[in-house]
């Protein structure tokens, strides 16, 4: 049998020629340049609204946010905040001794806490400047606190950002429910201040009040007045005053009042510290308190009881609020959520000797 001969060798196969993919290169990522290129601003002004900064106009960041939105930019993840054991605690104006019942307050929370406390005041503006918020945020406290004094609506928002609490004390205007703010009832203090006066048989009563642009002393004023709606009397309008809560005011008002031949009575204070200069004003003009004139202050600060003579006042429970309030940060601080925004705490009448029946009744 013959064998086959044996097959010739495979050629090689030819190399395929390779087919062209048209290749698409990936989009260019987005870059804070890109955003400032498009809005027309400087690549500093849109690393300020990525990184909250207070000082860029609100028109401006508007445009530089749609922007960002538009390229769905994606903010780099912020590592967490370091934050300082401290609270601040921020005052339009802390030159009082109400001021240093609001302090006593909050020190009695922060230091059981082991948090310390930093104190602001704002000159007696009642809305902080921009800068004071860089200053804040540069700070990182665990929260700030307020007294008498607001945050604008960018300003909330921006505190809000930054992961920075806020609680206001005391208001000096209406807050929305989103603020937490604790106070007392103002408008009772002054009704129950008033009816104490009027019961005694006092029909010409004077009051100096706060500022005209503070709710709390709005308030105050709402209650003096009520309480002469309920007896079914008028309040004479050249004896409703309007001072700042300081001694100083309480004796030139005091002064104003007293001195006139048609002179009050009896003067509601609205604050202690006005009642300390009502009390100076009523000895230079030779009047005896209670006798020629009754004399009723608010917030039953320790040296109402030591005054000659001790002064009749409305107990506004100030080292209360205080610790309330810090008490409502510290919560806020650690994440809690809180039962209510708002709380108002009782105001009481604490009798003492500043106050009689008229020399007439």
């Amino acid at each position: 049998m013959t064998e086959a001969p044996p097959l010739p060798p495979a050629r090689p196969a030819a190399p395929s020629t390779p087919t062209s993919v048209p290749t698409t290169d990936p989009p260019s990522p987005t870059t804070i340049a890109t955003i400032a290129d498009e809005v027309g601003v400087s690549v500093t002004t849109v690393s300020k609204v990525l990184n909250g900064k207070a000082d860029v106009a609100p028109q401006t960041r508007a445009r530089v946010e749609a922007s960002l939105a538009r390229h769905q930019y994606r903010r780099r993840a912020r590592r967490p905040p370091i934050r300082h054991d401290q609270i601040d605690l921020v005052f339009h104006e802390f030159d009082s001794l109400w001021a240093m019942e609001i302090i006593h307050g909050v020190e009695t929370i922060a230091s059981a806490a082991g948090i310390g406390l930093n104190l602001t005041q704002l000159g007696g503006r009642h809305s902080p400047p921009k800068d004071w918020l860089d200053g804040t945020v540069a700070r990182r406290p665990l929260g700030v606190l307020f007294v008498l004094c607001h945050l604008t609506e960018r300003q909330q928002e921006l505190l809000a950002r930054q992961l920075i609490p806020f609680v206001v004390i005391d208001t000096d205007s209406a807050t929305s429910a989103s603020v937490p703010t604790v106070g007392s009832n103002n408008w009772n203090g002054g009704l129950i201040a008033t009816r104490h006066l009027l019961q005694l048989g006092h029909r010409r009563i004077a009051i100096i009040s706060g500022p005209r642009d503070v709710l709390c002393a709005q308030a105050r004023t709402a209650g003096f007045r009520s309480a002469h709606d309920e007896a079914g009397l008028s309040v004479t309008a050249d004896l409703v005053r309007h001072g700042d809560f300081y001694v100083d005011a309480g004796f030139a008002h005091g002064m104003a009042l007293l001195d006139r031949p048609d002179r009050p009575t009896a003067i509601f204070a609205g604050s202690d510290m006005q009642a300390l200069g009502v009390l100076r004003a009523a000895r230079q003009l030779g009047l005896d308190v209670p006798h020629d004139l009754s004399v009723i202050g608010y917030d039953n600060v320790p040296v109402a009881a030591w005054t000659v003579p001790a002064l009749t006042t409305v107990n506004q429970p100030l080292r209360d609020m205080a610790g309330t309030a810090a008490q409502m940060l510290l919560d806020l601080a650690r994440g809690a959520e809180l039962s209510t925004s708002r709380i108002d705490l009782v105001t009481e009448l604490v009798i003492r000797e500043s106050t009689a029946p008229p020399p007439t009744a």
